[in-house]
């Protein structure tokens, strides 16, 4: 008898193709919504100041707009990877974020009238705005507010994320026992040695939250690791936890002699490893023993089969 299937709640932390198409589609229902109501908005507006357009002005401005919007979306979502919000960042990516959404308004400005221009000579007509500092101006009231939801919208995505996949982190590690000293006059009087420093604490579990659950990893269970902006992702037996930190840090805390580094942004258990499969590219694809695959840049491959 097999298994039921993972319900899609289950998967979606996972499944990346899930994801992604879940992602694009939320964003493109978002602004199809915004341009069907401010197309309406604005048909009201002109309607009430008495002013004449044709019929498909309004929605053309609309359309341009909102296509601007989507072609930066992409580029919030890098940068707000790179200069994440949160407590411990606020005050130092704050005023990065400001800077930011001028050049939001900037782009999206140039962009929006490129598009109207060439809408309105498609049609054979010429588009007449009004002066660009007085434009940016009414534009960046209503861009900060759009970029600020946006990037609100990828804070609480981000955590509704990690809620649902699975948060680890490094357990505090035992403090050493406490020693009694011992008296300068009671000591010996030999010639001093140097102490030997305490061998290096390495991590062997880690807690992982996931929803209203805790549970325990072992660090030997990881197959391998992925760098994924400000986190490092923990692939388990089949699941992805995520840990904040960069991979060049956290490799310095794993034992050198299990996990190696094969890729810019990937590490790997060499006890997890089933086959290394050489590329004509002089790369390498790595199949891991759990069936999934990590490439393997050929800076790396050398070191790894030694």
């Amino acid at each position: 008898m097999t298994a039921p299937a993972p319900a899609w709640i289950d998967r979606y932390p996972h499944d990346r193709a899930l994801r992604r198409r879940a992602e694009v589609g939320f964003w493109a229902v978002v602004l199809t919504v915004q341009v069907a109501f401010n197309s309406i908005v604005t048909w009201i507006d002109l309607r009430g100041a008495h002013r004449v357009v044709a019929a498909w002005e309004p929605l053309w401005w609309e359309v341009s707009s909102t296509l601007v919007v989507a072609a930066l979306i992409p580029t919030v979502v890098a940068f707000e990877r790179r200069f994440v919000l949160r407590r411990g960042t606020l005050q130092r990516h704050l005023p990065w974020h400001v800077l930011a959404s001028a050049v939001y308004c900037t782009v999206h400005l140039a962009g929006m009238w490129a598009l109207r221009h060439a809408g309105y000579a498609a049609m054979g007509q010429s588009y007449q705005p009004g002066g660009w500092w007085e434009q940016w101006g009414y534009e960046y009231l209503k861009d900060v507010r759009s970029y600020t939801l946006t990037v609100a919208a990828l804070v609480g995505y981000r955590y509704l994320l990690l809620r649902l996949q699975g948060e680890a982190r490094v357990l505090d590690a035992p403090e050493p026992p406490a020693h009694t000293a011992t008296p300068a006059a009671l000591q010996p009087a030999t010639a001093a040695t140097p102490t030997p420093s305490p061998p290096l604490q390495r991590p062997e579990r880690f807690l992982v939250r996931k929803l209203r659950s805790e549970f325990l990893i072992a660090a030997s269970d990881i197959a391998w690791l992925q760098a994924e902006a400000n986190y490092v992702g923990l692939h388990v037996n089949g699941h992805d936890y995520l840990l904040r930190s960069t991979l060049t840090d956290f490799l310095t805390q794993l034992d050198p002699a299990q996990f190696v580094r094969v890729h810019r942004s990937h590490a790997v258990n060499l006890n997890a490893i089933a086959e290394i499969e050489p590329l004509d590219s002089g790369d390498a694809r790595l199949r891991m023993k759990d069936g999934s695959t990590v490439p393997c840049s050929r800076r790396y491959r050398s070191a790894l089969v030694q």
